[in-house]
């Protein structure tokens, strides 16, 4: 019998190999990545996956390997990471640490209710789970995370491989992940996935192709241990077409007159094999490529468990069935498997999957109800699929496995019409069903499912009169229309609904959360008097309750959305003590997502009142709290994340502002925390890491709000540092037209405004130098406009607290000194106002900023002497902050006005020659960044003649290029 390709040694796949051991490499060093390898089917990409493994078992990695079935809706939800993590479950400190990844392993018990607050509370803490462990494992030693056959993975599989991908960072961990490219037709679900992984920094791509003529027939030779003539190891190497697997199996042929197609290549080799062992590959080939003994042997009923043994040796002698553990078998590779099974005629197929139905029927382990399911609905017993369906969406539910509770919850549902007596058939309530289907849609950040299902249920609870369901899914229904752009109203509608349905029953946490639900629409319609009398009643009728969790829950809901509106109402004090009533409150419900919302809303009330040294220990709580308890990445968890880092960078904590988030989170999945650390890299000057960061975000329809607005900010404040006012000017338009658009005038764009201005500002100035009537009528219109924009916004605009906090004040200033400067008249009062506000605000780099220009504004009035010290203290502050862009623009401005910052002796004034009028008209457009071509057509010259102006100034200069004249100029005072 010739050998098989895991029993040679490798064969060519040096640059694959090198790739992958490059990323060990790498991964060694606390540089965490993912390999996504794909190739055809038998191209070899378990034996370089094994080959992979082995030298990093060798070199004292930890090696965890999961494998996708190829029947994903019948397998256990999350199985590859189960398989994965199954050799962990005897390292008791990492379970104690990370328990929630018991679920994940054999033996795991019920974790009970679903989370009040949110359905996808469990799925979010179990990602966070495996995604802890496995840091903390690579905290002991180098991990190599192995998921094979992605292709065939259910969606919580896929879903929880995206999320650890996105968050790779300083761990030393590999991930790897094998997929089939053949596989992938335009509607496969992985394609869109893959898309989204490969634009990960941290994750390659590597196609595994056939191997070429030469490294073909070296496998093929090492295959028949060099068993073939020159003559037939060239044929069987160019029948194989590199393809690994398919080389094999022409080699074990071994004969001239063997079929092309590698599917009768695959036949014929199971044909050579006695008629009962051929049934019973048969059989096995319905339960998939790796199937238990024991389950094999209850669908065979009418084989001896004799006969069955030699039927499974033979096969296993003739390399169709290899042993699978201690359990059972698998196929040797997928194709022999789907050969076969493509091969079974239609009623056969029919009476195979009904076998294993009924040796599944009364299958207590976890994960057999999906499979019975499959089973089921292959061999048309419908209401054997109904029923498997529903105990395969409660196992699922027992998982957090969202994706594969709305799968059978949906199939359960069509089904639901078919099957006769249907509710004494699934033992369950449609509505049930029902609640399962609206949550893991909304889960899975499915809006549009949610709300198909909610509208379905409500129409069956008034059906039957269950206004108990029908005002819970109403107010389900009215929170997902909230978060719709222009369905407010119908949000509100929902709501009222909802409420009126129990408005005459007594007292209850149902009728508490239908309350608190109306408030929370009534506070978005920014109806606060409205919403904060409804809260109040909402709290009155939680305590009235049973004071359980549910009870708690919404109360502390209520109370949040009180402090929110009595805030806006300007009742400041009493809303921070409610909030604090509502942390206490959700703790002890241990309803996370309400003490979450009602942490960011407590640290939210000192930010925009400007207490942001008070704001920010709380928000470090509630970023200490997500962690704890698995919940970084909700959205709330998010939400106190972003604050975290954004007020330790407006108080010129930069350090730790860029630590929130380096390593840790991915440009693509948690862009609101990527955003925040772009004010960092452009502050300090990083243009390239900013450019490469704005890249990665994923902008476009549907990107957060507060998204759009710092990567416009960034963006325009780095296009000034460049020298590129126009480009600067539209990063503020393109942002000002999205949101205004979307949002209205808000006090947000406050900022926007004035950096548009600056923009405009520094337009207008180039206008002057080129004098440019047109550019200059222009550039001061627009700013003109963007100036009237901010104070409509100040004006018209509800911020937090009912009036514009300290933050919006500053930057209005600002607006209001940039307007004087973009008219020519720089006023030192304005920018002096604007710092001292920003001061107020505790915003140090904006501070800096306007002392900066303060000094520019008294050096443009003839106030040299007054201009130093503000240009001191703005070039302390940036040193400080290591912000490079803006220490060289103080440092060139007190070169200019020759000021004197330090201890360092005035500049030399000119002396020897000086420049005529043309020679500065050119220095200046030079400066500028124009062409000597664009030189030329603003000063009405000729490109030559600007040359010869050029060479003059850098004789008189005595220097050799354009950047050495503008800069020994700036220092000569020769330009200002």
């Amino acid at each position: 019998m010739p050998r098989l390709g895991t029993g040679i040694a490798l064969v060519g796949r040096r640059r694959e190999l090198d790739v992958l051991v490059a990323a060990l490499e790498h991964g060694a060093l606390g540089r965490a990545g993912g390999v996504l390898l794909s190739g055809d089917a038998g191209v070899g990409k378990s034996r370089l996956i094994v080959e992979l493994a082995r030298r990093a078992s060798t070199d004292g990695w930890r090696v965890l390997t999961g494998r996708c079935l190829d029947t994903a809706e019948a397998a256990l939800p999350y199985l590859p990471f189960a398989e994965a993590v199954g050799p962990l479950s005897e390292d008791a400190d990492l379970l104690a640490a990370h328990p929630t990844l018991a679920r994940l392993l054999p033996g795991t018990v019920d974790r009970g209710e679903v989370r009040l607050d949110r359905p996808d509370v469990g799925q979010l803490q179990l990602f966070d789970a495996v995604l802890s462990a496995l840091t903390t494992l690579a905290t002991r030693g180098p991990v190599l995370l192995i998921v094979e056959d992605l292709h065939w993975a259910d969606r919580s599989s896929r879903d929880l491989l995206t999320f650890l991908l996105a968050r790779l960072g300083g761990q030393r961990l590999v991930v790897l992940a094998s997929y089939r490219a053949d596989e992938l037709n335009r509607r496969h679900p992985l394609r869109q996935v893959l898309a989204e992984l490969v634009r990960l920094p941290s994750v390659d791509r590597l196609e595994l192709t056939p191997f070429g003529a030469a490294d073909a027939e070296r496998f093929v030779r090492a295959l028949a241990d060099d068993g073939l003539d020159d003559t037939a190891a060239r044929s069987i190497a160019r029948r194989s077409e590199g393809n690994a697997f398919f080389a094999e199996e022409l080699v074990s042929a071994d004969t001239d007159g063997m079929p092309g197609r590698l599917a009768e290549v695959l036949l014929a080799r199971v044909e050579t094999l006695d008629q009962a062992t051929q049934q019973v590959l048969r059989l096995a080939s319905v339960a998939g490529r790796r199937f238990r003994h024991d389950r094999l042997a209850a669908a065979s009923a009418g084989t001896s468990p004799e006969d069955l043994d030699a039927a499974l040796r033979a096969a296993a002698s003739a390399h169709v069935l290899l042993p699978d553990g201690t359990r059972g078998y698998q196929f040797r590779h997928a194709l022999l498997r789907e050969a076969l099974y493509a091969d079974l005629l239609p009623g056969e197929r029919t009476r195979l999957h009904a076998a294993f139905a009924t040796a599944l029927t009364d299958e207590p382990d976890r994960g057999s109800a999906a499979e019975l399911a499959h089973h089921a609905m292959e061999s048309h017993d419908l209401p054997l699929a109904l029923a498997s369906s529903v105990r395969a969406a409660r196992e699922a539910d027992q998982l957090d496995a969202s994706a594969e509770i709305l799968l059978h919850a949906e199939r359960a549902l069509q089904l639901w019409a078919a099957v006769p007596d249907p509710r004494s058939v699934a033992g369950e309530d449609p509505l049930e069903l029902m609640r399962l289907a609206v949550w893991s849609a909304d889960a899975l950040g499915e809006p549009d499912r949610a709300i198909r299902h909610c509208r379905a249920a409500i129409e069956l609870a008034d059906s039957v009169g269950d206004t108990g369901h029908g005002a819970s899914f109403r107010r389900r229904y009215g929170q997902y229309l909230l978060a719709l752009p222009g369905r407010e109203l119908e949000a509100l509608a929902a709501a009222e609904e909802a409420f009126d349905l129990l408005a005459d029953e007594p007292a209850s946490p149902e009728k508490a959360w239908a309350l608190a639900g109306l408030a929370r629409v009534s506070c978005r319609l920014d109806r606060y008097a409205e919403a904060t009398e409804q809260a109040y009643r909402a709290i009155e009728l939680a305590s009235e309750s049973e004071r359980g969790p549910a009870a708690l829950a919404a109360e502390a809901d209520a109370l949040t959305t009180a402090a929110v509106s009595e805030e806006m109402l300007g009742r400041v004090d009493s809303a921070r003590e409610r909030l604090d009533r509502a942390i206490a409150l959700a703790a002890e419900a241990d309803a996370l997502g309400v003490e979450l919302r009602a942490r960011f809303n407590a640290g939210m009330s000192r930010h925009d009142a400007g207490e942001l040294l008070d704001a920010m220990p709380v928000f470090d709580a509630g970023v200490a709290r997500a962690e704890r308890t698995g919940m970084t990445w909700s959205s709330y968890g998010l939400e106190l994340r972003v604050m975290q880092a954004l007020t330790r960078y407006i108080l010129g904590d930069w350090d730790g502002a860029a630590s929130i988030t380096e390593g840790s989170v991915s440009a693509h999945v948690a862009t609101r925390v990527s955003s925040v650390e772009l004010f960092v890299e452009v502050g300090r000057g990083q243009f390239e890491a900013a450019d490469a960061r704005i890249a990665a975000l994923p902008l476009g329809q549907g990107t957060d709000e507060q998204v759009v607005r710092f990567v416009a900010m960034c963006g325009a404040e780095m296009e000034l540092w460049r020298g590129a006012p126009d480009r600067a000017a539209a990063h503020v338009r393109t942002a000002l037209e999205d949101q205004r658009r979307l949002y209205g005038v808000t006090p947000a764009q406050l900022s926007l405004c004035a950096l548009g201005v600056s923009a405009q500002s520094e337009l207008a100035r180039l206008a002057r130098l080129r004098r440019d009537d047109t550019a200059l009528r222009e550039a001061i219109t627009l700013g003109t406009q963007l100036a009237e924009l901010a104070t409509t916004a100040a004006e018209q605009a509800q911020p937090r607290t009912g009036t514009l906090g300290p933050e919006g004040r500053a930057w209005l200033l600002r607006v209001d000194a940039e307007s004087r400067s973009l008219i020519g008249d720089p006023d030192p009062g304005r920018w002096a106002d604007t710092a001292v506000a920003f001061d107020a605000y505790g915003e140090v780099y904006q501070a800096a900023m306007a002392r900066w220009r303060h000094g520019e504004a008294l050096l443009a009035t003839q106030r040299s002497l007054d201009s130093a010290e503000p240009l001191r203290q703005a070039l302390a502050v940036a040193e400080r902050l290591g912000a490079t862009p803006l220490a060289e623009a103080v440092r060139a401005t007190a070169s200019r006005g020759r000021v004197r910052l330090g201890a360092e002796p005035l500049p030399v004034p000119p002396s020897g020659p000086t420049l005529t009028p043309r020679e500065r008209s050119v220095l200046e457009l030079v400066a500028a960044g124009r062409t000597n071509r664009q030189i030329g057509t603003e000063l009405y010259i000729s490109e030559k003649t600007v040359s010869v102006h050029l060479s003059r100034v850098m004789s008189k200069l005595a220097v050799s290029s354009r950047t050495e004249a503008v800069s020994a100029a700036y220092r000569l005072s020769w330009l200002y």
